[in-house]
């Protein structure tokens, strides 16, 4: 009988995946304005910066202006990165930047990244751990440094938090391109191809396109297609700048701000919120219903909130209905309410927006009850100034339970 032949396994085809590890990275910036008043809080006492998220993690810059070491005795600054939330063996790359604020960019530069570590990445084992320098800087050096500026030093924090993958799918992929739409109508604009409207802002004259216009503010929709005559081919407007009107029209076309350098303001030197290009900005945001652009004019502006500002940008946001930004505000105020109201800008609130005194008592009681037993009692003594129409004297009024 003959022999049957072995039955054999089809091919099976190859398969591959690869493993990458690579660094997920973040920065953050922190200012630390009034140094000379931080000095003298007491060694291993720290100034925490806001928290930021990299890489899944959140994490916080502290700085120790009478150092983290007692047996220095005052004679170095601390500075370090600790990972601020729950998390265990998180692998990370750190960098460390003071900035030079003369312009010369000679910074001081304590970095991991494109270096070899022996060792590998800093591995921080649980919530709390931190990498740094207890002796980051001499402060004798650093008083008289081009380091600090108007009493202020300016620290540039970078994370490298390391992950690994399995990519299987990705070996063999086409790149596609960002989208481009918005160069291409930019063009338009610019070279004023096919333009059918112009304005006419303080005497300087601006083309542009109706349809473009409309679909982008229903109020320019309204204004173009349904109340303007047919024949009318140039508006004047009497309610803007023209350099605002540019910027807009910027946006309009191409949905980006023009140089956020000259969109930001300083803590320094700016001149009033309501003064500058993004509060104008805002203000057109509001008045053509440019839902985005008034999102990434209160972006810009909550930056910038501090206890001589908070108030009048609390103004501006409730004038031109930015809601996220009167929060931010609202909640500021609420939590550095002694300070801010001595500044200037509460009196102006006071006077001119008296609706809002009462927004900023609701948002107090609500840190109140935030807050723990042992950090209440200041604030609700000032809540006690604020519910009496903002008196700041030694008279005291009975919270209401």
């Amino acid at each position: 009988m003959p022999e049957t032949p072995e039955k054999q396994n089809p091919l099976i085809s190859p398969t591959s995946s690869r493993s990458v590890t690579q660094t997920i990275n973040g920065s953050h910036r922190f200012v630390i304005q009034g140094y000379s008043l931080a000095k003298g809080m007491g060694v291993g006492k720290h100034i925490a910066s806001d928290e930021f998220t990299v890489g899944g993690y959140k994490w916080a810059i502290y700085f120790y202006p009478d150092g983290k070491n007692p047996e220095d005795n005052s004679t170095y600054v601390s500075v370090f990165i600790a990972l601020a939330s729950d998390g265990t063996d998180v692998r990370a790359l750190f960098e460390l930047t003071l900035v030079d604020q003369s312009g010369k960019g000679k910074h001081k530069v304590h970095s991991h990244f494109d270096r070899s570590l022996e060792s590998g990445p800093y591995t921080l084992k649980y919530r709390g751990s931190m990498w740094g320098y207890k002796r980051f800087f001499r402060r004798p050096m650093l008083e008289t440094s081009d380091y600090l500026k108007d009493d202020c030093l300016k620290i540039n924090c970078t994370v490298g938090v390391v992950v690994s993958a399995v990519d299987c799918s990705r070996l063999h992929s086409n790149h596609v391109p960002e989208s481009d739409i918005g160069s291409h109508f930019g063009l338009l604009l610019e070279n004023m191809e096919g333009s059918d409207i112009i304005f006419n802002v303080a005497g300087e004259k601006f083309h542009a396109h109706k349809l473009v216009l409309a679909a982008r503010s229903s109020i320019f929709r309204s204004e173009l297609f349904e109340k303007l005559d047919s024949d009318r081919q140039e508006i004047v407007v009497t309610d803007m700048e023209p350099e605002v009107f540019k910027a807009m029209l910027h946006f309009i076309y191409r949905d980006t701000l023009v140089e956020e350098e000259l969109i930001a303001y300083g803590s320094c030197s700016a001149p009033l919120v309501s003064e500058t290009l993004t509060a104008k900005l805002l203000a057109a945001a509001d008045r053509y219903d440019l839902g985005r652009l008034r999102r990434m004019c209160e972006s810009h502006l909550c930056k910038d909130i501090s206890v001589s500002s908070v108030a009048r940008t609390l103004a501006l946001a409730n004038s031109y209905h930015a809601a996220e930004l009167k929060a931010v505000c609202l909640r500021f105020a609420a939590e550095n309410l002694a300070a801010v109201m001595r500044s200037d800008g509460f009196e102006y609130l006071k006077e001119n927006f008296p609706a809002l005194q009462s927004e900023l008592l609701k948002t107090v009681a609500g840190c109140d009850e935030d807050c723990s037993s042992g950090g209440g009692s200041k604030s609700r003594s000032v809540w006690a100034q604020l519910s009496d129409g903002g008196d700041t004297s030694s008279r005291r009024v009975r919270r209401r339970t």
